[in-house]
């Protein structure tokens, strides 16, 4: 059983499923913000479960693979290092589920903040759409448009 598991499992399957394993999470963060789907769903620790379930599983599979990971230091000594060590499927993996982790919890980070601030929730449908696609750009546009809804706006909260 374990291992039709494991077989099953390929980093090309898992990527499939952690892809198509985010989407109701971004579905509910974008038409149902202030859902108690969201509260206890998305915005709480249970899609970090399961992301982290998958990086772990990507971890385990390449330590089975003898994957050097002292070598994923080299990433900061110059963009050719790092252009190498995405060569590597399964370093593409671990990257893959670190970027869909943080751009899902920023997300949600997102829908509670203008939760706090009563922003209109047909206003953050754009930041974070743009989130789900490009982290940052989304995360700027939705502080652009808190700045508006800020009773006193500040740069460190």
């Amino acid at each position: 059983m374990i291992e039709e598991f494991y077989n099953y499992f390929t980093i090309e399957t898992l990527f499939y499923w952690v892809n198509l394993g985010v989407l109701p999470f971004w579905l509910v963060l974008i038409f149902f913000p202030y859902s108690n789907l969201s509260r206890y769903f998305v915005t709480s620790i249970f899609p970090v479960l399961l992301l982290s379930g998958a990086y772990i599983f990507v971890l385990y599979k390449s330590y089975l693979n003898s994957y050097d990971f002292m070598n994923n230091f080299s990433l900061y000594l110059s963009i050719d290092h790092l252009l190498n060590l995405f060569s590597n499927k399964l370093y593409l993996m671990i990257f893959w589920i670190h970027f869909i982790s943080i751009n899902l919890f920023t997300g949600g980070w997102i829908v509670k903040d203008s939760q706090k601030l009563n922003i209109n929730k047909i206003l953050i449908i754009i930041p974070l759409v743009i989130t789900y696609l490009i982290g940052p750009m989304g995360l700027l546009l939705y502080w652009l448009i808190r700045i508006f809804y800020a009773k006193n706006p500040s740069l460190y909260e």
